[in-house]
Order: structure tokens, then C-alpha cells, then sequence
């Protein structure tokens, strides 16, 4: 079986003085003894805008842990991503919110695991139990 990785769980785990820094590592820990592991290119993508990060280092991070890099995004990903985030628009605005606070790529995460038929690492399990019902969601 195959799981997806959020970045929050990467961001968490590098660093130390994150409250879920024990729980990242622990889930990452778990979940590659039993998974396949892999992030998708705007997980990549959001870890290389941190500060902690540059891309030499990330991919050596990538290598050494055996975690894939899927680079490739098809149309039913981002089909299903618009459908997912129009939905979560919508459902803020009814209930009296703002504009949605969440980005498009939490969506894309989140269609390319469903529907690559992978499980989600995450930190932020209500979000992705939210938009995505049929995603199989790992959190602490």
C-alpha cells in the first residue's frame, strides 16, 4: 500500500521545537516501516518555500528515506482538487465565514491521494476528512 504525505507532517518533524514534532516522527516512523511513502510535486514545493530547507537538501532528505517524489499531475487530480475546494468555499461562506483560508494546493493533496487510491499523512485530519469523505486519513 501506498501513503501520501502531507507537508505539514515533514514541516512538524524538522522541526524540533513544533508541538507535534514527537507525533510527525512517530506516524513517519510507523508508516514507513509499513508504506510505501511518497510526497507529490507541491508538497516538494511548499517544504523548499520554508526556511529550513533548500532543494540539494531535499532531495537528499527524499533519497535517504526512501520517500518518492510524483511529479506528475493529471487533469482527473485537478479536476477533482477544483471540485474539492469549490465545495469547502462553499460550505465556509454558508456557515458565515470569510473567504476560504485554505490553499488550492491542500486540495490537490489531498484529490491525488483519493484518488490514487493512497492513505494520507497528515496533520490536519479534519481538513482532509472534510473535503475528501472517501480518503483513508493517518493523523496523531
Amino acid at each position: 500500500m501506498t501513503t501520501s504525505i502531507d507537508s505539514n507532517v515533514i514541516a512538524a518533524l524538522w522541526n524540533m521545537q513544533d508541538a507535534e514534532n514527537a507525533g510527525a516522527a512517530r506516524m513517519l516512523s510507523v508508516a514507513r516501516r509499513q508504506q510505501h511513502l511518497l510526497v507529490i510535486g507541491p508538497v516538494y514545493s511548499e517544504l523548499m518555500a520554508g526556511p529550513l530547507r533548500d532543494e540539494a537538501e531535499l532531495d537528499q532528505f527524499f533519497a535517504e528515506t526512501g520517500i518518492a517524489v510524483d511529479w506528475k499531475i493529471g487533469e482527473d487530480v485537478w479536476r477533482e482538487a477544483g471540485k474539492a475546494f469549490r465545495d469547502y468555499a462553499q460550505r465556509r461562506t454558508r456557515g458565515g465565514g470569510e473567504f476560504p483560508r485554505r490553499v488550492l494546493a491542500d486540495f490537490v493533496i489531498g484529490a491525488h491521494a483519493v484518488l490514487g487510491g493512497y492513505s494520507l499523512l497528515t496533520l490536519d485530519r479534519r481538513h482532509y476528512a472534510a473535503a475528501f469523505p472517501k480518503l483513508k486519513v493517518i493523523s496523531s
